[in-house]
């Protein structure tokens, strides 16, 4: 599952990273957004298990999926920011 979900994610933010420009903001809250909503669920499953060591696991995870989608969403928000410059 863990790999089905970074593949998941990485589609969404490669997808939503190509709809920035002239400093719109929009694609990276999409990304964050996405991000959040997938961590969300993670999240979600991890108080539904009765494993521990897979509880642990979900909310690492959804941690990482957090931080990484806020991580994408300055960097599209970067070059944004640099498209409005030339």
């Amino acid at each position: 599952m863990k790999t089905i979900t970074k593949a998941a994610l990485a589609a969404a933010f490669l997808s939503l990273a190509a709809c920035g420009g002239a400093g719109d903001d929009a694609a990276g809250d999409n990304v964050a957004d996405r991000a959040d909503a997938v961590a969300d669920n993670m999240e979600d499953a991890a108080d539904n298990t009765s494993n521990e060591a897979r509880s642990d696991a979900l909310e690492d995870n959804a941690s990482a999926i957090r931080e990484a989608g806020e991580e994408r969403e300055e960097a599209i928000d970067d070059a944004d920011i640099q498209a409005n410059q030339r």
